[in-house]
């Protein structure tokens, strides 16, 4: 699409937002960081249940959806042919969601989690039971549960957009509850909420990336990681992503998402034929069965009788940041699914990803845990040098770690860059114009827009108030995404068990559907 095609009801409340949020950060930082905080506590104390409640329907959803009559039907029609080759489906779909937060939590929350357990547990830190709690802890956080809050509002998309002809809108997923009201103004304020809660949630994400590379930076060169190093890795990480974005789906996303999938797989397999194979094999194995005989405890813990904050500073963070980013991930999600199944898509989406996530934590987590265990150093690093010390302090102790620290940080790099430019695309896609199945891609300018957006209040929260200043970001972007993605089970749930009544693609002309599948085959060429 060549022309500057705005949705000004969309694209400029949640912009002009962004840019009050960071004038008003870099000239009174304080008073600015106090006010979120005030609002950051109100949330969490009132509304923390509803996210532990909300990532629990999600995944009752995934479940339920996958055994309905809607799991045979096909995502654009019984004639769709796949956009991309199930290859290339998986990498960009793997990349775009949580894999850029696994390279950086994956080694450095267990460490929390061990020195710093919950004080309403009785816990003692480093000990038998708080290995145990952390590593379960990780497949909570990291596993079925945040997958499902990604491919419900996806799955949803991708069936209105495509089955149901519904416009390039988030409002189109609750088209089944609330049929044509979904459109005009009320389309238009959910799309703009959204895509404020996306910013915040990649402006979030993008922190955390900044913070892990700049660790990596200061391990390799000695440069402190401050500030200055901070805005620089922003700037550089900021065009890239952009630039990615911007040469279209079948380009830079499909590229780097092969790329990145590839060094996964490479340093995975690394890390575990040179690590402590057994501990990883038999911690993970016991650590996954106290997971899954306490996953409703660990899911619903809240920390309200014994007044603990450690949930709403890590589950609830996890949730809010998972919704925060889901509502818009969705529509790009959504769309690269044409031409398969119900049933093959939540495979994709939720199943082999979190597989993933489980053997990623399994291994880099108790590759982590090992070495706090031998000599007990990854919890002062954590409490003098910062967390991303304690990443690149386990590393250091690989074999060639010489040539796996400039490896793994390049894999950092790579992995935001591909979850952020395909986020990019679609916030592009939802402020413009005239975006339909044929013609998908928005203007330069608008991408350009958001990603320095992003990344501008990504740097400021970072700088002034660190770690906590990500979770703010994901806390308060998190809360409108939630009810709108609560919404969107109530309205799949209703296509689940009648899908003719909203499938109209049995009626589109031959012409229509062959159009469509010419244009898909040619790009993925």
């Amino acid at each position: 699409m060549n022309k500057l095609n705005l949705r000004h009801g969309v694209f400029w409340p949640p912009f002009i937002l962004l840019l009050i949020a960071g004038l008003l950060s870099l000239l009174y930082p304080e008073w600015f960081l106090d006010k979120v905080n005030i609002a950051n506590n109100w949330l969490l104390e009132n509304v923390g249940w509803l996210f532990s409640l909300g990532g629990l329907a999600m995944l009752a959803a995934v479940v339920i959806v996958f055994f309905s009559p809607l799991g045979k039907y096909k995502i654009g029609g019984e004639h769709a042919r796949p956009m991309l080759k199930m290859k290339s489906w998986l990498a960009i779909t793997l990349c775009t969601t949580i894999a850029a937060g696994v390279t950086f939590w994956g080694i450095v929350e267990p460490i929390y989690h061990m020195v710093y357990p919950p004080e309403s547990s009785g816990i003692e830190a480093n000990s038998p039971d708080a290995i145990m709690f952390s590593m379960s802890t990780m497949y909570l956080h990291w596993t079925v549960t945040p997958y499902a809050i990604y491919c419900v509002p996806a799955l949803m998309f991708a069936f209105a957009f495509y089955n149901m002809r519904k416009p390039f809108s988030l409002s189109s997923t609750l088209t089944p509850l609330l049929g044509n009201r979904m459109e005009g103004k009320l389309s238009s304020f959910i799309d703009a909420i959204s895509l404020y809660t996306l910013s915040l949630g990649m402006a979030s994400a993008m922190g955390t990336a900044v913070l892990n590379m700049a660790g990596g930076v200061n391990y390799l060169t000695g440069i402190e990681s401050n500030a200055t190093l901070w805005a620089i890795i922003a700037a550089i990480t900021m065009i890239v992503f952009t630039i990615s974005a911007s040469t279209g789906l079948m380009n830079g996303i499909r590229i780097l998402s092969d790329i990145n999938t590839k060094a996964y797989i490479i340093i995975i397999i690394f890390i575990f034929i040179t690590g402590p194979i057994a501990f990883i094999v038999n911690l993970g194995t016991e650590s996954f069965g106290f997971y899954l005989t306490h996953f409703f405890e660990k899911s619903l813990f809240t920390g309200a009788s014994g007044g603990d904050a450690w949930p709403k500073a890590w589950t609830v963070f996890y949730w809010a940041n998972w919704f925060a980013w889901a509502a818009i991930t969705a529509m790009f999600l959504g769309r690269i699914s044409y031409g398969y199944s119900v049933r093959t898509f939540i495979i994709v989406n939720f199943v082999v990803p979190s597989v993933f996530g489980g053997l990623w934590m399994t291994i880099f987590g108790g590759t982590s845990i090992y070495k706090q265990i031998t000599d007990n150093t990854l919890g002062t690093i954590l409490g003098e040098q910062g967390a991303e010390s304690v990443l690149y302090a386990v590393l250091a102790d690989v074999p060639l770690s010489a040539i796996v620290i400039p490896v793994y940080l390049f894999i950092v790099f790579i992995s935001f860059v591909t979850a952020s430019d395909s986020n990019i695309s679609a916030m592009g896609g939802i402020s413009t114009k005239g975006i339909t199945a044929d013609s998908q891609e928005s203007h330069i300018g608008i991408k350009i827009a958001w990603g320095a957006s992003v990344g501008i209040i990504a740097w400021v929260m970072l700088s002034f108030a660190k770690i906590d200043g990500i979770k703010i970001l994901s806390n308060l972007g998190g809360i409108p995404a939630l009810i709108l993605c609560l919404a969107i089970i109530f309205a799949l749930l209703k296509v689940a068990f009648n899908p003719a009544k909203y499938d109209i693609t049995a009626s589109l002309t031959k012409e229509e559907i062959e159009r469509t599948n010419t244009q898909y085959s040619d790009e993925a060429k």
